[in-house]
């Protein structure tokens, strides 16, 4: 793809994990991209990285999404190093698990701003240009408490309901004017934040994190965690051309894990 006809393509959280993978599979379709997080050094690691495996521009911006000031930086940054976004990924890492009848009130502000409120006011800021342009995909990683809420996860759980509460309403407003909204749900994936979980919860039981990633695994139907490029290979449709009788929608990557038909 040339130059001239490269999408321009924002993504949260790209310093590892599913983020990471988003970027690397958009950079691998010929997007430009800003690529952001807390962790400037994996960033540039990673724009060096993309840039060389397929030509295309890389820019980085660190912030923290926790940060009531973070959408506005990555905004501007947009408009000022891609001249906009086309596509935006919108990722943060999740909030620490927590017993739900022990919550803390400064925690959940954290975990609100993290994964809704600096979400939602990014999409908000790059949408008028998708509209004006009739074309763009806001494209959100979320996770599969939305529909069946994980244990002890409840600040991720209700923060990521907020989130999909919102990306499902403005969806309808925003498509006729070529501009689609969509989530996927992940279920157990190979990432940092996996394993800290899993760590976590074999602390917590007295066990091996081995023994709970198996009991993990007899729970998919396909028996094995996913990988991050299999994740990433949605997002990747769904950011695409093709996907755009797509929207509003949620889509698992979980191994058939999910009961639920919603």
């Amino acid at each position: 793809m040339s130059a001239a006809a490269r999408r321009r393509a924002v993504v949260g959280g790209a310093s590892s994990g599913l983020g990471r993978a988003c970027a690397t599979a958009l950079a691998e379709t010929g997007h430009d991209l800003l690529v952001w997080s807390r962790n400037a050094e994996r960033l540039h690691s990673l724009a060096g990285e993309l840039s060389d495996r397929f030509g295309v521009a890389v820019h980085v911006q660190a912030e923290d999404a926790s940060s009531p000031d973070a959408a506005e930086s990555v905004a501007a940054a947009a408009d000022e190093r891609l001249g906009g976004a086309d596509v935006c990924v919108l990722n943060a890492g999740g909030p620490p698990p927590c017993p739900p009848d022990r919550t803390d009130p400064s925690e959940w502000r954290r975990s609100l701003q993290l994964l809704a409120i600096t979400p939602i006011e990014l999409a908000t800021r790059v949408l008028p240009g998708m509209r004006e342009r009739g074309y763009g995909r806001i494209v959100a990683i979320l996770s599969s408490g939305v529909r069946e809420p994980l244990p002890e996860l409840c600040y991720s759980n209700s923060g990521r309901a907020a989130l999909t509460a919102w990306l499902k309403t403005v969806a309808g407003p925003v498509a006729a004017d070529g501009v689609t909204v969509n989530g996927v749900l992940p279920g157990r994936i190979g990432t940092p934040r996996v394993d800290s979980l899993d760590a976590a919860q074999a602390e917590r039981r007295g066990i091996d994190v081995a023994e709970v990633r198996a009991q993990s695994e007899t729970n998919i139907p396909i028996h094995r965690y996913g990988t991050p490029e299999e994740f990433a290979a949605v997002v990747s449709f769904l950011a695409s051309p093709e996907a755009s009788y797509v929207t509003g929608a949620f889509v698992s990557c979980d191994g058939g894990m999910a009961r639920s038909t919603m």
